[in-house]
């Protein structure tokens, strides 16, 4: 079994307003790039003219950018290439922006998430996330990482069932996320499925982070594993026979 370590950040970045009112998207790209990302899952981006913060992060970090044009939107932010790129409504302003990830030959899909604080409209927008047209697909064999704002003040049992789904990723000691100039709540987090851990995490807790935002961003150090079944997959297409894409 061969593996590939990646870093994944996810950051709630509120339209790029800080602490102090201002938007800044030039604090923002300043925050990822000391954490210097692989993939970046941004919610809350403006990512249409005349505020396209999105592409002021593209152009700032040479990452590509990856979104559904829009402003408050997902996105995604990538030195590999993300293939698949799709919006999914969960209801009551909940959103996910799915991607799949070309990590060096090996797929890992993407579920960015950006949740809503209210106790019914979160449990609905995860069953709808755990449902059948997102993590509930059987076509789902790769390796599969959920993350982003899961918009939760108070722990509910929406939060068991995706416990009960889900490997919950292990966090730092202190895992508030939110609000950033004194956080006490952990409301970015990271869910995982399949031949992927996590084997490093932390939160950029800088003056500067503080600052640019409402959240601090989490970052992964991220181990993606190549079951056997997938190797036996490429032998079989050297072979010239065809088989689908998992």
């Amino acid at each position: 079994m061969s593996s590939t370590i990646i870093r994944i950040m996810t950051y709630q970045v509120d339209h790029c307003r800080g602490r102090d009112g201002k938007v800044d998207p030039d604090r923002i790209s300043q925050v990822i790039a000391c954490a210097r990302p692989d993939i970046v899952a941004l919610q809350g981006i403006d990512a249409e003219a005349p505020f396209d913060h999105l592409i002021r992060l593209e152009q700032r970090l040479g990452l590509k950018a990856y979104s559904p044009g829009r402003r408050d939107c997902n996105a995604y932010l990538s030195s590999l290439r993300l293939a698949g790129l799709r919006e999914y409504d969960l209801g009551q302003q909940g959103v996910c922006l799915r991607a799949d990830a070309d990590v060096h030959g090996k797929r890992l899909h993407l579920f960015n998430i950006r949740l809503q604080p209210t106790l019914a409209g979160r449990i609905r927008q995860i069953h709808a996330l755990l449902g059948s047209e997102l993590l509930g697909d059987d076509a789902l064999v790769c390796p599969v990482i959920v993350l982003g704002d899961f918009g939760d003040f108070f722990w509910n049992l929406g939060n068991l069932e995706l416990n009960m789904r889900l490997r919950p990723v292990a966090r730092p000691l202190w895992r508030a996320t939110y609000p950033a100039c004194f956080p006490v709540i952990g409301r970015d987090r990271a869910y995982l499925r399949g031949q992927v851990k996590v084997t490093d995490s932390f939160i950029e807790r800088s003056p500067l982070a503080r600052e640019a935002s409402s959240h601090l961003p989490l970052i992964l150090t991220t181990e993606i594993h190549e079951p056997a079944r997938t190797l036996r997959v490429k032998e079989i297409k050297r072979t010239g026979m065809e088989v689908a894409a998992g």
